[in-house]
């Protein structure tokens, strides 16, 4: 009766706490959960078309499937005790999720956290419907940032990472991968072209928050990823 995207997301924090080296059940500080999922495809289509078994087994349909219960149901399972919040601002869920995290760790809500997301809309391969004008490529290519670029390719994917704050992290020995020196979040208001457009004012001043937050000079970034969807 679970959405897939629960399952496998629980799967990827206990792969993510194992990997970090902390075992749940006996760490006694407050761990945070900060994760977001798509929408359950899952009961829309499977359940939906098996009103017997929606019948039989009730409300955990509900607690299985709906978004606000992915962060409660790894707290749950695996015994963590600190905040444990799902965020859902579509295409930035996972970023937003870092940086709750990042912000519970530096008000002191938790001692370490696991934050990312899921999302799986199909557990086998399938197409699309080209719509002209539409977000989605003509040709099942995505071209960020070229002339050529039509729209956007959708996939499915999940990650979790285990945050601490960085003096906690080298006193206690962790294996330390990157460290976070600055985050940043807002929003474009009216001031753009279309609702589902960002806006280059609003993205710049989330940029130059960040930066301002980290406190370090801009010129020394050498490398910049970006989310770049070709629409």
């Amino acid at each position: 009766a679970m959405d897939p995207q629960q399952r496998i997301l629980l799967e990827c924090a206990w792969e993510a706490l194992e990997n970090a080296g902390y075992d749940p059940g006996a760490d006694p500080g407050l761990t945070g959960v900060y994760v977001g999922t798509n929408r359950s495809i899952y009961m829309l289509n499977k359940l939906s078309a098996n009103p017997e078994l929606s019948k039989s087994i009730g409300s955990s349909i509900f607690f299985s499937n709906v978004q606000d219960f992915a962060a409660t149901r790894i707290s749950y399972k695996l015994n963590l005790r600190g905040p444990s919040i799902n965020i859902s601002t579509a295409c930035s869920t996972s970023l937003v999720a870092v940086h709750s995290a990042c912000q519970g760790l530096m008000n002191y809500e938790c001692d370490m956290a696991l934050a990312g997301g899921v999302s799986i809309q199909s557990l086998q391969k399938e197409g699309y419907f080209y719509q002209e004008g539409g977000m989605t490529s003509p040709d099942g290519h995505c071209r960020a940032f070229d002339a050529k670029a039509q729209g956007t390719v959708f996939g499915d994917g999940v990650g979790i990472v285990v945050l601490k704050r960085l003096e906690d992290a080298l006193a206690d020995g962790d294996r330390i991968h990157a460290v976070i020196k600055g985050s940043a979040i807002n929003n474009d208001g009216a001031a753009k072209v279309g609702y589902t457009a960002p806006s280059v004012g609003g993205q710049a001043l989330a940029i130059a928050d960040a930066v301002a937050i980290a406190g370090f000079n801009p010129e020394t970034i050498t490398y910049i990823e970006t989310h770049g969807t070709g629409t």
